[in-house]
């Protein structure tokens, strides 16, 4: 598979916080012939390794998706829920979703009262998430139990990979699927170059519910140096100011500088200057980010034991933490090249 076809089996697959399963095994199998061992730890994180006899990298991309999961199913078998992960709730009105039960997964919509029959103050307010609930068509609640719904079914959204115009692609979950796919094709890349370092590619679980599997991972690998790969977010499109994010969609890899305000992460300087002069010895075009906004596996990953110098490289995404992302594969192709480019000289910065 090419990386595009790569993206979309991994954005088209299903795998909310702490139900990564089904992307780990794509990740499993793509990744398993450019490393020399795989496994899988005790919270779920799969790390693929490269031995080598330099410095050690750890390359983290989150594994999973925001999504939802089955809280209560009320007598007449609709299906109330709480958001895993940070949703903006408009975006979940009127969805289409699949339900993950036991018995096999069930197509579902997320409705909420008609705006036909609200009163005039309401209709002029967004609807909550906790006011919505999903229809899976059960005529009561015993119908929804037998066909495997229960308290803790997760749920995600039902939405496919189609290409826009101009090399654009878009899907849900591209948050981090994207990131998946860039660190495969990293590693098809390192197999192909002489990289002396050790590289531990890892698919982290829990990301966006806390940043867990880094946090664990990383403790248990110890890497002289990390990288995340994750998605962010561009500032070239209605609604943001360029003074808000001066990224662009096309402007090729973001290295993360600082973000969260400096709450989350700030990126060690060394690791900053090794990817920037990378980039600019194999004339890749890259932006810079400090951002005020969220965070990323590196977060967790620096802070591990007595520190891991740490930054990010991060595909700039439309519309992320929606269904509705957009993403450049020449952007995420540029970011796999940076990082294995990098992965060759990092012997002369750590």
């Amino acid at each position: 598979m090419d990386v595009k076809e790569i993206l979309q089996k991994l954005a088209n697959a299903h795998g909310i916080s702490g139900h990564e399963q089904n992307v780990r095994q794509i990740m499993e199998k793509e990744i398993k012939p450019y490393v020399d061992e795989i496994r899988t730890d005790k919270m779920g994180n799969l790390i693929a390794t490269k031995h080598g006899k330099g410095p050690s990298i750890m390359l983290a991309a989150h594994m999973d998706e925001i999504g939802l999961m089955v809280k209560y199913i009320d007598d007449k078998g609709f299906l109330r829920f709480v958001k895993i992960g940070g949703w903006f709730d408009q975006t979940l009105h009127s969805q289409r979703v699949i339900v993950h039960a036991e018995n096999g997964p069930l197509h579902g919509v997320i409705g909420s009262k008609p705006p036909h029959v609200m009163k005039e103050e309401d209709r002029k307010n967004p609807v909550k998430a906790e006011d919505m609930f999903i229809d899976i068509g059960a005529k009561n609640k015993e119908e929804a139990e037998k066909l495997g719904v229960k308290i803790g079914t997760p749920i995600s959204l039902d939405r496919d990979f189609v290409p826009l115009l101009n090399g654009l692609y878009t899907c849900k979950a591209f948050d981090n699927r994207a990131g998946v796919a860039l660190l495969i094709e990293t590693m098809r890349q390192i197999s192909e170059m002489k990289v002396d370092a050790t590289i531990y590619a890892v698919g982290t679980v829990q990301e966006e519910v806390g940043l867990k599997g880094a946090r664990t991972s990383a403790f248990g690998i110890d890497p002289d140096v990390a990288i995340a790969t994750d998605v962010t977010i561009p500032g070239d499109h209605p609604g943001i100011e360029k003074k808000d994010s001066a990224l662009e969609i096309g402007k090729g890899p973001v290295i993360t500088v600082v973000d969260a305000g400096g709450r989350g992460l700030m990126a060690d300087q060394n690791v900053v200057r090794w990817l920037s002069e990378t980039a600019e010895e194999n004339e890749i075009p890259y932006q810079l980010d400090v951002g005020d906004g969220g965070t990323t596996d590196a977060t967790a990953i620096h802070l591990t034991k007595e520190g891991i110098p740490s930054s990010t490289i991060s595909v700039p995404v439309r519309y992320i933490h929606s269904p509705v992302e957009v993403i450049s594969i020449e952007d995420l192709k540029a970011c796999a090249t940076l990082i294995a480019k990098a992965a060759v000289n990092v012997s002369k910065y750590f």
